[in-house]
Formats: structure tokens, sequence, C-alpha cells
């Protein structure tokens, strides 16, 4: 049983940062990726960024220089670093872990930026 617990969402003014935080527990694979995907109301979940165990990164282009995806020293956390955040930013934010070509979700939390 793979459970990932996500924290770090809120209410934030525009231009403003947050820090989400996902932690995986249960049997994990050394080999993995972990990222972050967004849904807003309306629309359909989309990816903000992923990183593997190696290290690799990747980004939506529209998230590029404003989030920094990075993985905890454990393997098993990943951190999503939003600055300069913009009210089309608002979603609900979901933690992601792929392992042997399964799919694990958290539950989301959600971000609301402000105009």
């Amino acid at each position: 049983q793979v459970q990932l617990v996500e924290s770090g969402g809120g209410l934030v003014q525009a231009g403003g940062s947050l820090r989400l935080s996902c932690a995986a527990s249960g049997r994990l694979f050394t080999m993995n990726t972990m990222g972050w995907f967004r849904q807003a109301p309306g629309k359909q979940r989309e990816l903000v960024a992923t990183a593997t165990s190696a290290g690799t990164t990747n980004y939506a282009d529209s998230m590029k220089g404003r989030f920094t995806i990075s993985r905890g020293n454990a393997k098993n956390t990943v951190y999503l670093q939003m600055n300069s955040l913009k009210p089309e930013d608002t979603a609900v934010y979901y933690c992601n872990l792929q392992m042997l070509r399964i799919s694990y979700w958290g539950q989301g939390t959600q971000v609301t930026v402000s105009s």
C-alpha cells in the first residue's frame, strides 16, 4: 500500500509564493518519478512538473521559471516551490508517484491565488 500525503497549500496574493510538500510511504522502489499535477474548476488535470529519483526534472512550459520541483534526500519526498503566483494558478494540486508502471495519487491540496 502506497500513500501520498500533501501539505502546504493555502491562500496567497498574486505575486506571492507557496511551497508544497508531498511524502510517500509504503512499499517504495528506489527508481520512481514523483511530481505535481493540478486541476482547476472545469478544467482537465494538467502536468505541473515531475522529478525522477535520478534527478531529472520536467516542467510544463507555463511553469518554467516560476516553479521549482525538488526531491528530498530520502527520495520519498517531493517539493514544489511556487513563486510569482498568478490567479490562474488557482487549482487543486495533486502529488503523483509513478513506480513500476503504476500511478499513485495524493488527495490534493488547494492553492488559491487572489488578485
